[in-house]
């Protein structure tokens, strides 16, 4: 990392974490393959030393494909094969949106761990039947906010603020902006009752790292607005959403969600971050640093100390999928505790909720 006067400056380790299990210690199945989440949640899984056995989803051409570029995988010939084997200890999978409760609600009465692609509910029922699905059985109801847990500048970001870097979090500004590629989506990504609606959907990354990176256990949501501005033909989806809330330890967060993602873009989405720290600040470039760098993972850091600048593609790894491997093993709680996976989602639904129409 450089200072502006040329020096050196390495606050935190960089150590990309090791496979925690080895083959058959840690058997996981993919079923409801709706998104293409489902493939970096695979892919974090195999890293971190799982054992993949099984794929299950009523489309025969996206088992294929699984199938394809997972050939360990076996086909299941229903949910029932995966639900039902004892060996399979967690579930991935990512189907559409409005069905993601009511699957890890099964999941879990199954007797086994749920991983899902964000946003994990659709509603505030569903939370409360995952609540107490979770509580009476034991099981984890595990969400990838892929936004922080799998992207390295996050990730080194969350270890520069443990380490003090900028004193404490007062702060959190997210921009979470997504190229709409409307001919490739599928029917249910227009249907507000299916995705959720724009804040419960891709507002869950904003809410959850701001709730990380600023140590909240909860928040209040202050106001939250959304609206279509760009795309009548589809009235139903929202490519506009923005919200401002209030963590129970004062730190406040803005974050900003949309589909409007210029073609000039040489990504998908220029997402940021900015963390105010009352010693300093950090600013993320997740995917791309525009028009001076086309690779993500960009770590901006200002204090006391002076400007700093690490590239950390590449260097940081994913450790997230590690621990919670070993918290479905050891039934601990060091990758996410059970209550913050659910808080952020239930803010995020609230977001939603209460959103003003513009």
């Amino acid at each position: 990392m450089n200072r502006g006067d040329g020096m050196n400056y390495a606050p935190v380790s960089i150590v990309k974490p090791a496979p925690v299990a080895g083959p058959g210690e840690f058997v996981f199945a993919a079923m409801a393959l709706d998104h293409g989440h489902i493939y970096g949640m695979t892919n974090g899984l195999l890293e971190a030393g799982a054992t993949l056995k099984w794929v299950y989803d009523p489309d025969p051409a996206k088992v294929a494909q699984f199938v394809k570029t997972y050939p360990q995988a076996q086909a299941a010939a229903s949910p029932e094969v995966i639900l039902e084997d004892a060996e399979v200890r967690l579930v991935a999978a990512a189907a559409i949106p409005s069905e993601r409760g009511p699957l890890g609600v099964r999941v879990m009465r199954h007797g086994k761990d749920y991983f899902t692609d964000k946003t994990p509910f659709t509603a505030l029922e569903q939370l409360d039947d995952a609540r107490a699905a979770a509580e009476e059985t034991g099981r984890k109801y595990m969400v990838y906010y892929s936004e922080r847990l799998h992207v390295e500048s996050a990730i080194y970001a969350g270890r520069l603020i443990q380490e003090g870097a900028i004193g404490r979090v007062v702060q959190v500004i997210g921009t979470g902006p997504h190229r709409l590629n409307k001919p490739s989506r599928p029917d249910w990504f227009f249907r507000k009752a299916q995705y959720g609606g724009i804040l419960a959907d891709i507002g869950s990354h904003q809410i959850e790292q701001f709730l990380f990176f600023a140590g909240c256990k909860d928040a209040t949501v202050a106001s939250s607005k959304v609206a279509n501005y760009n795309n009548p033909d589809v009235p139903e989806l929202e490519d506009f959403g923005d919200a401002t809330l209030i963590g129970d330890n004062g730190a406040t967060n803005y974050f900003r969600v949309d589909w409007l993602t210029p073609d000039g873009l040489g990504t998908w989405g220029d997402g940021r971050t900015i963390i105010l720290g009352t010693d300093g600040f950090i600013e993320l470039r997740k995917y791309i640093d525009i028009a001076r760098d086309k690779r993500g993972d960009q770590v901006y850091l200002v204090n006391h100390e002076g400007e700093h600048h690490l590239s950390v593609g590449g260097q940081v790894g994913f450790p997230f999928f590690g621990e919670l491997i070993l918290d479905c093993l050891h039934r601990t709680e060091n990758a996410m505790t059970q209550a913050h996976a659910f808080k952020a989602a239930e803010l995020c639904l609230q977001a939603q909720r209460q959103a003003v129409r513009l």
